[in-house]
This record gives structure tokens, sequence and C-alpha cells, in this order.
């Protein structure tokens, strides 16, 4: 006889019920930058946007940016760390292979014993763990969920390339995923194009810095027009399928906050979108930089505790980046 496996039985819907942040004490201006490379800060500023970004200090690590912004987004959820069914770190500045950070954070928080895995995505990376984090509260595996972007890219940063040395910032931003009785997050458009996978990459792999005595520690590189072009024209397509999976025009926004890569990009999409002057929109790379998997709950903090955006309102979000790999939804803010 054939045994019968019970189904899963989780909550009917998601949402985002908390959301923390940390930004390293240090900021950096372009002046600084400008030390290294031969440009300008009217340069910088007119190609990226960026006129500081946070770098953050040796005691500032992984691990402890990620508790600090884990307690601020339980604090504000109203959830205790006991709670916590899993742990979600999105990174690629984590240098140990194994363990994942994400079981040093959970005991570091208090969590007790849940489910703890690292994930690389890269500037999707929020995107991604969000997405999971939604599936495991459905499916009943975890009532509420702790999804973490962090990322120490000054660490991953050749102050020599003139191309890139004035574009990452280090930060962690965290949200609390837990059960709702109507949809708090949309379906999730997301998907990859590795034909342009050389389009953002490490400049080494570790293999190669090991065996070689001839090379520097890997940093990160990028094809910008590449990137530019491909953000600009195939990220607005996606972002327009997120709005329709989850039933919500541009009218219907409150928000808008796409991964802080570079003014300019976020400038197109908004306006390839035709998103109404009403929608506000999150340009919170001007003092911090491209922090990757944590641009967006960084972001999304910001707004929240400047009072640009408030609870319940309705948000696009979009994550792109290294892969190339992307993640759109539309969620309701915590």
């Amino acid at each position: 006889m054939t045994a019968k496996i019970k189904p899963s039985k989780g909550a009917p819907y998601a949402r985002l019920l908390g959301v923390g942040g940390y930004r390293p004490t240090r900021v950096v201006p372009n002046e600084e930058i400008l030390k290294h490379i031969d440009s300008s800060d009217e340069w910088i500023r007119s190609r990226s946007g960026i006129a500081t970004r946070h770098w953050a200090s040796p005691e500032e690590t992984v691990a402890q940016m990620s508790v600090e912004a884990s307690g601020k987004a339980l604090a504000n959820a109203g959830i205790s760390a006991e709670q916590i069914g899993a742990v979600i770190v999105s990174t690629v500045s984590h240098f140990k292979q194994t363990p994942a950070i994400a079981t040093e954070i959970a005991f570091r928080i208090g969590a007790g014993d849940p489910a703890a895995f690292d994930i690389s995505a890269g500037c999707a990376g929020f995107g991604y763990g969000l997405t999971l984090a939604k599936g495991l509260i459905l499916d009943g595996s975890a009532e509420y969920v702790l999804v973490i972007g962090v990322e120490r890219l000054s660490d991953l940063t050749d102050l020599e390339d003139r191309s890139t040395a004035f574009l990452f910032g280090d930060g962690a931003g965290a949200v609390v995923v837990g059960p709702a009785t109507e949809p708090g997050i949309g379906p999730t458009v997301w998907g990859s194009d590795g034909e342009k996978s050389e389009a953002i990459t490490q400049t080494v792999s570790w293999e190669e810095y090991r065996e070689r005595t001839d090379v520097k520690f890997p940093a990160l590189r990028q094809e910008g027009q590449t990137v530019f072009r491909w953000a600009v024209f195939e990220m607005a397509k996606v972002a327009q399928q997120a709005l329709e999976a989850a039933g919500v025009s541009a009218e219907d926004l409150d928000v808008f906050i796409p991964h802080q890569a570079n003014m300019r990009i976020i400038d197109s999409m908004v306006k390839t979108l035709k998103l109404p002057e009403h929608v506000t929109v999150a340009r919170d790379v001007e003092t911090t930089g491209n922090t990757s998997a944590a641009s967006i709950p960084l972001a999304m903090e910001r707004l929240l505790a400047t009072g640009k955006a408030k609870s319940g309102d309705t948000a696009l979000v979009i994550g792109f980046g290294a892969g190339l790999v992307y993640a759109a939804t539309v969620v309701t803010l915590p």
C-alpha cells in the first residue's frame, strides 16, 4: 500500500511586517574617491547620481551589520527573534564558502533553531529572498521569515578602476515576512539572461587568486553601457509584467523602489513606465551608493522613516544585476 503524504498547510497569504536597516558610520564623499582615479565630482554625479556612500569599518562585518538591521526589523514588526522560522541572507561579500553566514546571524539574534541559508543573486538578491520567504510561509514551513540583504562591497572595489571605483557602498537591510489574511506580496516576475553573464563579474575567480601571484585581490567589474541598456529597456518590461501579474496599474502605485544602481537608470525606468507624478520614487543611491542586495530594503526603510512613504502603501520593487538576474513584485509596505 502506498502511503499518502499529507499536503502542506500554511497561511493563505504573506506580507511584509517590518523593515530595518544599518548604514556604516563612515561616510565617503566623492572627493575621497578622486584621490585614486582621474575624474571629477561633477562627472561622477552626472553619470551615477552618487554624492556619498557608506563604507564599513573592520568591526562592521557582514554579520554585525545584519544583526543590527535584523534587530530593527524585528522591533518594527513586533515579532520576537524566537518566532522566526527561517533566515535567508542574500550577499556576495561573505567570503566563506561555508558555513552560511545566515546561521551565525540567526544565533546572534537569538532566533533559536530556524532554517538558515545564504543565496547569491547579486542585486536581485532581495527579491529572490522575498519570493522564497513567501513560499515558505504559504507552504507552512515557517510562520515568520527574516530576509536580509547585506554587502561589504568596499572589500570588492578596485579604487583604481575609473568605471566602478565610485559606485559601491556597504550596508544591510532586513525585512520580516509573515502570514496575512489578504495578499501583501504579489506574484514575482523573475529570471536571468546568462548570455550577458560577463557584464558584471568578479575580476578573477578565487581559484585563480589562489594559484596565481600576479593578480590583485578580486574586485567587481562591469560593462557599464551593456548593463545600462539592459536595465533601462529590459527591466522596464519586467516591472510592467510585475504590475500586470499583481493586477495593479501604474496609477494604483504609491511608491517605486528599484535597485539603487544608478540615478540615470532609475530616472529612465520612471519615464519608460510612465509613472504618475504622485508616485514616490526611491533615490537613495545619491547618499548610499550601490549596495547590491541591501539597496531595496535600505531604500524602503529610509522612505518610511522620513515619511515619504507610509505603512500600507502599494510599492513596486525590482532588483537586477550580476548574472544577469532580475526579480520584480508588488508589495504592501509594512
